[in-house]
């Protein structure tokens, strides 16, 4: 590849990267500058040592958050190119061999996971609310119907999901780059009026106003913070753009624009201290109010596209590594495998969103609620990634702990200052995460039970072929595929065929889906097929965490190897059991009745691995817990 067509490759990639991975942060300028000064927690007053020192503080938690942590430092931590909290808890269980360590950093990892989807839930209620309420600035007649605006934008956002956003997607870039612009003008405007502001770029105006008046400095955090909302989007999305365009975009574009807009606003309250009700809006002359709003809701739409794949994405990883239920999941493009739609997920987020819209009714008592998701996230994934700077990376203990430590108090710092809003709407990302977290975790602790229960009197697949040759049971012309987790065992839906046919197909495949912790696994090394004998053959299918488990092109692959797989003879044998409580078993009685729920509403294995639905034979079994 030539150096020019190399450039532009970089530029298309870092412009298509605006309207995925800086969406969020990019529209925390509606209400983060707003929540600081007028906020219901502790605001600051406007005098000109408070708009520098807040301007001072935004513009250095950019640096130090945004470009020194995630752009220069997390972005290191990739799992085949893929970042993310599931790729990091990927990478942590292959680095850890301490059981209790690792199993400390898995449970790290997944409430770290379950933060990312409070803060999927807030970031399209508190970003499309705040953009609606520009039409209240433009008009007062337009104040009762924010609410309904709001929830008919977002009723059409969920709506158009299962269309998915490849045509649409296409456009998030350039609207995002018209978007910036505007940021960048907005700002460039306003400091022209009240230059003084640009001295704020020194980090002694932060310091002084800490010194000058350390309480509410501190509670300030509680709203800066949501000027960095968004900033974990920069690592889990590195694997649809790669490192080079995220930080491209990042320096290029999105940070001069953030910092202009910004640093405009606070020049505006400076000069007109009536547009603290609204300081965003008013930054633009009256006769751009409409064109403004409409510009800015399109942008928060595209912050929460962005927040809505990502809870697609975490949810497939989820259930490739065994925390979530098997669930309905539809691919969206033939030629982007990332691109996929789960409407369970699609419709419980829209009425968790929907509710707070309404429960909160606007963006600033929303953004009560804000700050301990993405702070939260923000400390769980510094540690995780103190473990692959030590284990992977090889640094040592000192070095790890300075760069590593020197983040973490940044981190718990804006976490200890949102920790006040807990009372006023902090507590429901935290209750979220919290059940979230249970529903995983009940997940994985049952299926180990069940596993053992199914374990019990067991019999070996190599003894149970070599007892089947001098069993006598007639031939059945063509193939029988038996899925199971348990490849060394006889599946149960095995024994329960021959139990009530009384007979074998002449060739006998049992398959076994296993899922790697590495993104994907490249088709030609999915398929590990071993002959045990002339009848029974045991095949291995390999899929990574982000890929489709398709069965059906698997049978292609196995048919390339010499096994005969074709649809026209080949019948699927899948097992189904029920599940009985047990009072005394090693479970919790009621964490028993929650896995057995799960269970029951868990997706039907023939849709989840893409099977034929007229080829696919189910067999019950009971199995008391």
């Amino acid at each position: 590849m030539t150096p020019s067509s190399e450039s532009k490759r970089l530029a298309t990639l870092a412009v298509a990267a605006l309207g995925v991975v800086y969406g969020d942060i990019g529209t925390s300028p509606l209400y983060a500058i707003k929540e600081v000064f007028s906020g219901a927690h502790h605001p600051v007053l406007v005098t000109p040592d408070n708009v520098l020192g807040i301007l001072s503080l935004i513009f250095w938690s950019l640096v130090a958050i945004v470009s020194l942590k995630y752009a220069a430092f997390i972005m290191r931590a990739d799992n085949h190119g893929e970042g993310g909290i599931m790729a990091l808890l990927a990478l942590e269980q292959r680095a850890n061999d301490d059981s209790r360590r690792a199993h400390v950093l898995v449970l790290l990892g997944l409430f770290g996971a379950a933060l990312f989807y409070g803060d999927g839930i807030i970031t399209p209620a508190i970003s499309v609310l705040s953009a609606v309420e520009g039409l209240a600035v433009a008009t007062p007649l337009f104040k009762h119907w924010v609410v309904p605006i709001t929830l008919a934008v977002l009723l059409g956002l969920f709506v158009i999901q299962k269309h998915g956003t490849g045509k649409v997607g296409a456009w998030f870039g350039p609207i995002m780059g018209v978007w910036f612009f505007v940021l960048a003008l907005l700002g460039v405007l306003n400091i022209a009026r009240m230059p003084m502001v640009l001295y704020a770029l020194l980090p002694t105006h932060a310091v002084a106003f800490f010194l000058g008046q350390p309480h509410l400095a501190f509670l300030s955090l509680g709203a800066v913070v949501l000027a960095v909302t968004g900033a974990e989007a920069l690592y889990a999305d590195m694997g649809h753009f790669g490192r080079k365009p995220v930080r491209m975009a990042w320096a290029g574009l999105v940070l001069p624009a953030l910092t202009l807009n910004y640093f405009g606003q606070g020049a505006l309250l400076l000069t007109d201290p009536k547009a603290l009700a609204h300081p965003f809006y008013h930054l633009a002359p009256t006769w751009a109010l409409l064109p403004l709003v409409i510009l800015a809701t399109a942008a928060t739409v595209i912050a929460s596209q962005a927040v809505i794949s990502g809870a697609y994405s975490i949810t497939h990883q989820a259930i490739q590594l065994g925390y979530v239920p098997r669930m309905r999941v539809q691919h969206t493009s033939s030629r982007e495998r990332g691109q996929i739609y789960l409407p369970g997920v699609n419709w419980a987020l829209f009425l968790l969103v929907a509710a707070l819209v309404v429960s909160f009714g606007s963006s600033d008592n929303l953004a009560a609620a804000y700050g301990i998701a993405v702070t939260g996230t923000m400390i769980i994934t510094t540690l995780l990634v103190h473990v692959v700077a030590r284990r992977i990376w090889g640094w040592g203990r000192w070095r790890a702990a300075l760069v590593v430590g020197a983040f973490l108090t940044v981190d718990l710092t804006y976490f200890s200052a949102n920790l006040v809003k807990v009372a006023d709407g902090g507590w429901f990302p935290l209750t979220f995460a919290v059940l979230l977290f249970l529903l995983m975790t009940t997940w994985k602790r049952g299926r180990a039970l069940l596993r053992k229960r199914r374990d019990q009197g067991t019999l070996s697949l190599a003894e149970f072929a070599a007892s089947m040759k001098l069993a006598g049971l007639p031939g059945v012309p063509g193939t029988a595929i038996f899925l199971t987790p348990y490849p060394a065992q006889v599946p149960h839906a095995l024994l329960h065929s021959i139990k009530h046919y009384k007979c074998l197909h002449e060739r006998v495949v049992i398959m076994n889906v296993n899922f790697l912790d590495q993104p994907f696994v490249p088709v030609s090394k999915r398929v590990h097929i071993e002959e045990i004998d002339e009848r029974f053959s045991r095949v291995q299918v390999d899929f990574g965490f982000m890929d489709q488990p398709n069965l059906t092109k698997t049978l292609h692959t196995c048919a390339g190897k010499g096994m005969p797989c074709g649809f026209e003879d080949t019948t699927f044998f899948l097992g189904r059991e029920t599940l009985i409580s047990k009072k005394g078993s090693e479970m919790a009685w009621w964490r028993e009745k929650l896995f057995i729920a799960q269970a029951r509403n868990a997706g039907s294995p023939a849709a989840y691995f893409g099977l034929p639905p007229n080829r696919v034979v189910e067999l019950g079994a009971q199995i008391v817990l």
